[in-house]
């Protein structure tokens, strides 16, 4: 079925269902009293607006629903005369994984609400007009503009309106705003009963232990706001939730499936790991030079697939790195890295109720891995009882003069993140006691960070990298020993065997769908 979207008003005023979705959109600004028609002043801009089109199809690939939305020409807007401040917070990926994480762990359902047509909620603080809607100018005042009282899409300050306005109102409702993570939310009654509440512009994610505040919650938000009841959370950011006795498994299979058939890969082999053992890549190879345009395309969707798939993050930060001039062998590592994508189409992490609800954390680095500086990578991965929810593989700033220096510089990377990660939970009414403990496999960068002695070694390390010194001892972490087979997060550092990748990527908690029992119905 091809579906065609009209791209002026023009074309969509021919199709009755299309005038119908304008006619919709034009309503819903009306009732919110997004505006008023004055005189065209003399001494501020107008800025134009548009219609854009845009189809809502079903999972089997009907047409769902029309939606045509009236978006500002914000590009003409001027900096100090109709916009100020434009920052708005957006929930991170490793927050909502750790909500994810945390609610599989208490045994808890997760909800969604969507917000219709969030931005035209944001009061504006500054003078904006527009020009009024092609096809919709009010007779005998075609000369008139709207004066905004509210923001449309496409506003520069839109987003900041819109999470201005809903701070207010959660602030208002007696919910505490997280210090850690501006859109996370949180509210205990008086019998100590936690709803925890998550932005991500106009998806708001819930969870709790009490059904009476949940539905307390989704009834206000409801009265307050224009919604849509989504239920219990099956989508979020491109992420496939599946809710189940045994708890929460999140994947992007489908997005996985359209990056094969976007780069022509359908059909073909699959491989058992992303990267053959050893590779180590360089920017000069000896080969010829590949399409810039698609090498980048592949590398960033496989860093939007690393949202769930902690498996090939190594390989999608490696190959980041040559973003600029990549060769055929980059690309063939590309490539390489969606067949093993191939075979494991339907992988995600499983986070299941643990009994310890404790933060656990691991870091590794392999030292002078980079063939152009020979800078080393660190890597850190976190659980909290069962599936990895944060994770990360990032290329050193410096060089490392030895392996335990490497290892220091890493651990201090993994140290920043546990505090932040502690911050969060404590958040969510989950106050980590005890110091989180942080396994690292070198004892000469744990002698280091227990024993601050300054000698030849270790006089030339940043003292940024020293503060891991004073999180031990002010209690909020604990740099223990693990044995370097049993390191998590050496899958974050360096291709691996095919044997030691998979018992890395088991560990992980990344397995297939097919292993999970039956979905949790509303």
């Amino acid at each position: 079925m091809t579906i065609i979207e009209p791209e002026t008003y023009h074309e969509a005023i021919e199709d009755n269902a299309w005038k119908e979705a304008m006619d919709a959109e034009i309503e819903t600004i009306e009732k919110n009293g997004t505006w008023e028609l004055v005189e065209r002043p003399a001494d501020k801009p107008v800025i134009g607006v548009k219609w854009v089109f845009k189809t809502k199809l079903n999972l089997d690939g009907s047409v769902q629903k029309h939606k045509a939305r009236l978006v500002a020409k914000g590009y003409a807007q001027k900096p100090g005369i109709d916009y100020n401040e434009t920052f708005a917070p957006v929930a991170r990926l490793d927050t909502i994984r750790t909500l994810i994480a945390l609610a599989a762990q208490k045994g808890w359902k997760l909800f969604q609400l969507d917000v219709k047509s969030a931005f035209l909620n944001g009061v504006l603080e500054e003078e904006v007009y527009t020009e009024q809607p092609e096809g919709f100018e009010v007779k005998n005042a075609c000369h008139k503009v709207y004066k905004l009282k509210k923001a449309l899409y496409g506003l520069k300050q839109a987003p900041r309106a819109w999470y201005s306005e809903i701070d207010t109102y959660l602030t208002n409702c007696n919910f505490k705003r997280s210090i850690s993570e501006a859109t996370l939310y949180t509210r205990t009654d008086d019998e100590g009963n936690m709803i925890i509440v998550s932005i991500y512009v106009d998806d708001i994610v819930y969870t709790g232990g009490s059904n009476t505040l949940l539905s307390e919650f989704k009834r206000d938000m409801m009265q307050k706001y224009e919604m849509t009841d989504l239920g219990l959370l099956h989508h979020f950011l491109g992420m496939g939730v599946l809710q189940t006795e045994r708890g929460v498994f999140i994947h992007q299979s489908k997005y996985a499936k359209s990056l094969l058939v976007k780069f022509g890969l359908e059909d073909c082999k699959s491989v058992t790991i992303p990267l053959p053992t050893g590779e180590k890549l360089k920017k000069v190879d000896g080969s010829e030079l590949a399409d810039e345009g698609l090498f980048r395309k592949i590398v960033g969707s496989l860093l939007y697939l690393t949202a769930t798939r902690p498996d090939i993050m190594y390989a999608a930060s490696l190959l980041s790195r040559f973003m600029h001039g990549p060769t055929k062998k980059h690309m063939g590592i590309a490539k390489r890295v969606l067949r093993y994508i191939q075979g494991t189409l339907s992988y995600g992490i499983e986070f299941t109720r643990d009994k310890d609800a404790v933060l656990i954390g691991f870091c590794d680095s392999d030292w002078a891995g980079s063939e152009d500086d020979s800078r080393s990578t660190s890597g850190y991965a976190f659980s909290f009882g069962s599936g990895i929810f944060s994770w990360a593989s990032v290329k050193q700033n410096t060089v490392a003069l030895s392996t335990a220096e490497a290892e220091y510089v890493s651990a201090a990377g993994a140290t920043a993140q546990a505090i932040w990660l502690r911050f969060v939970l404590d958040d969510f009414g989950e106050l980590q006691a005890d110091a989180t403990p942080l396994f690292c496999d070198n004892m000469s960068a744990i002698s280091m960070v227990k024993n601050p002695v300054f000698h030849q070694r270790t006089r030339h390390i940043n003292r940024k990298y020293h503060f891991i010194r004073e999180a031990l001892q002010q209690g909020s972490i604990d740099v223990k020993y693990c044995r370097s087979e049993e390191q998590l997060a050496d899958i974050f550092t360096k291709a691996l065997p095919k044997d030691r990748f998979n018992y890395l990527r088991m560990k992980l908690g990344v397995k297939p769908v097919s292993s999970l029992g039956e979905a949790v119905e509303n």
